[in-house]
């Protein structure tokens, strides 16, 4: 049997565990012994659910990075956001000692990582086989988050330079761009041509939809019991606010338009913040709202009418994946590269936000509410959605990225 360690960008957010979870759980039944690294407070909810073990975080000081939000929101592609998260040199130096410590100190005898750069680093600082599980957009292939606006333009930051010396100080080759640690020496990307396309030329694998949800999970008495006569909304925030003051990365912007538009409607909404508290500020929820931390996603996406969420790219595979269509309110450009490949595949619409002088993201009400009317009630969307459902299903999901990444670590032991 063999050992494989699970990493992430520590976010607090669950896209990148929902993932990962599922290939892990799925490993770990198989017998091979089985670890996750990701302390912040939801992600941590979510391993644990998994019956997974989360590996402390080592007793390292680092110091405190400095991150510009805005910046990080706007991004044009991974490398750029890469820029505003490890532009600072001392931080980076300690926080890939402290990634090394957690690799080394498990020893894997494979990485399993999604988008935690600094453990790809540490992957190959340590000589460790890395396996890489992403979505099209953090590929070093892709066109970026912009890929609409055609040419990538030059001169965008990048953090090169300081991974490039870190990586040196430990004997590690450079590289052209940050993005280019990602790419593993097995490269999956969840999801399939359609949804996140790359180059015919690059080395990945598509392995559909990868969701996590416990095999025995149902959903509560309250949800089965909704009415089937009226519509059905799961609203999904993700994080509504990531510190004690607004900031571009907040996704409050999803509840309070859907309070706007659907408050005391007819429309029976079920709101989910994934692990999160809703903000004190909300006040209390509309009548015909009920709000629950979690629900199991793909039971959920099933039972629901539309989906109205943040343009996270497990939110997109969630939805797709149940045939149900989306309108989307994209709170990063990041999330805007996924709601406009939904649009684009005639699943959903979207509805995007404008920052506010105070720093809050607002909407056009109007436009929302319009949105919703028409994807709830032209059948086309529908349609659309159960035609990408379909074609994914030719995909092995987590089964087969456990699969391949079990094959992988047999070539290499």
């Amino acid at each position: 049997m063999a050992k494989f360690l699970f990493t992430m960008m520590p976010a607090n957010d669950l896209g990148l565990p929902t993932r990962l979870v599922p290939i892990a759980r799925a490993l770990a039944d198989r017998g091979h012994d089985v670890a996750v690294f990701n302390p912040a407070p939801a992600p941590a909810r979510l391993i644990d659910d998994a019956g997974l073990a989360n590996l402390p975080i080592p007793s390292r000081a680092l110091p405190t990075p400095v991150f510009d939000f805005a910046q990080v929101s706007a991004s044009w592609d991974a490398e750029q956001m890469f820029a505003t998260l490890y532009g600072d040199e001392e931080y980076v130096r300690a926080a890939t000692n402290l990634h090394v410590d957690v690799v080394r100190d498990f020893g894997p005898d494979v990485v399993v990582d999604s988008f935690g750069l600094l453990t790809c680093l540490a992957a190959r600082i340590l000589e460790v086989p890395l396996a890489t599980v992403l979505q099209g957009n953090f590929h070093p292939a892709s066109d970026g988050f912009l890929w609409w606006k055609g040419e990538r333009p030059a001169g965008l930051p990048s953090a090169v330079a300081v991974i490039n010396k870190v990586a040196a100080e430990h004997g590690v080759a450079p590289v052209a761009r940050c993005v280019d640690l990602l790419a593993g020496d097995l490269s999956l990307i969840v999801g399939t041509p359609e949804t996140d396309p790359l180059p015919a030329t690059a080395a990945v694998r598509y392995v559909g939809p990868i969701i996590w949800q416990r095999g025995n999970a149902t959903l509560p008495d309250w949800v089965t019991t909704l009415s089937r006569d009226k519509p059905v909304i799961w609203v999904y925030s993700g994080n509504p606010r990531y510190g004690s003051v607004p900031t571009r990365l907040d996704s409050v912007v999803v509840i309070r338009a859907a309070i706007a538009a659907l408050g005391d409607s007819p429309a029976q909404v079920v709101l989910t913040t994934g692990y999160q508290e809703v903000p004190k500020d909300i006040g209390t929820l509309p009548s015909n709202f009920h709000h629950a931390a979690y629900l199991p996603g793909r039971a959920m996406a099933e039972r629901c009418d539309l989906m109205v969420h943040h343009g996270g790219h497990s939110s997109v595979m969630t939805g797709l994946s149940a045939g149900t269509p989306a309108v989307i309110i994209p709170t990063i450009t990041e999330r805007e590269s996924n709601a406009r490949r939904v649009v684009a595949l005639g699943a959903g619409e979207i509805v995007l936000p404008v920052d506010g002088v105070d720093g809050e993201k607002r909407i056009d009400v109007a436009d929302f509410s319009a949105k919703v009317h028409r994807v709830l009630n032209e059948p086309c969307y529908r349609k659309s959605a159960r035609r990408v459902a379909e074609s994914m299903r030719s995909f092995g999901g987590a089964r087969e990225a456990a699969e391949r990444i079990e094959r992988f670590a047999g070539g290499h032991g």
